[in-house]
């Protein structure tokens, strides 16, 4: 169906496991998409350190009673409706780095340009932005989650092995955070962000089955969430030209709703 005439920017998540690859494929759609292109980080939208509850002995930064989630629905709100980053965000994930996944190479980069340029986003209304909300927890079932969902256009789901998620995680230097920087302290890691993942995202797993890896397709489709059939084992540099290709696929899509609907 066309785009609501009020509606200036489409919203497209990525999400998955801690140190999956979002924020650097975040970074890379960001270069790549021919249109104005930003990012809005979930990671911007944590409560103080003081208010986030105990978990294992450690302060969880993983679960969703540690995110602001009225303020990121009221930001792609902002978004939808303005095509601007929200004024009253102040970010601070982009002085962050990213985990040490391996990188794509120049050929499969100008393979993800090919795809591409080979498509009709050349007729993308100028006036309409994309902003891509990079989140570790976009796609709970939880209440408060709603009114964030109901917002985006085009949801993906990076895959990420434990054994890969954990290793990855543990070799980054830490985080930026409202009140200084959070160093993961020992254990934080297995005890609290991987179990988190867990039981927020079991649902979309064949048996509930994270372990297994295998998702279920039928949930998958109902909630509209796109992932890539055995990413968890993939390169980088496939997971991209996957996303691109899905990317440009949705937007074509509802490009050519809008055209038909002028």
């Amino acid at each position: 169906m066309p785009l609501p005439q009020n509606q200036k920017a489409l919203i497209i998540s990525l999400s998955g496991p801690s140190s999956s690859g979002k924020t650097t494929l975040s970074r890379l759609l960001r270069t790549l998409l021919p249109t104005q292109t930003f990012i809005l980080h979930q990671d911007d939208f944590y409560l103080p350190e003081s208010h986030l509850p105990l978990r294992s002995g450690h302060r969880d930064w993983d679960c969703p009673q540690s995110l602001n989630l009225p303020s990121l629905a009221l930001a792609l709100s902002h978004i939808k409706s303005t095509g601007s980053f929200p004024p009253f965000v102040d970010s601070k994930e982009d002085q962050n780095t990213t985990g040490p996944i391996p990188p794509a190479s120049p050929a499969q980069i100008s393979l993800a340009r090919a795809i591409i340029a080979a498509s009709s986003l050349s007729s993308f209304p100028p006036d309409l932005k994309i902003c891509i909300l990079d989140g570790f927890l976009l796609y709970s079932q939880q209440e408060e989650f709603k009114p964030i969902l109901e917002q985006i256009d085009i949801k993906l789901f990076l895959l990420a092995s434990e054994e890969k998620a954990i290793a990855r995680r543990k070799a980054r230097d830490g985080y930026v955070t409202l009140e200084g920087f959070w160093k993961d302290p020992e254990g934080y890691v297995e005890d609290v962000v991987w179990p988190n993942f867990v039981e927020q995202h079991a649902y979309l797993f064949q048996d509930g089955n994270v372990k297994g890896g295998k998702l279920d397709k039928a949930v998958l489709e109902r909630e509209g969430i796109l992932a890539m059939e055995g990413g968890e084992e993939e390169g980088f540099g496939e997971v991209l030209i996957w996303a691109v290709g899905e990317v440009v696929g949705r937007l074509e899509r509802i490009l050519g709703a809008e055209n038909q609907g002028e």
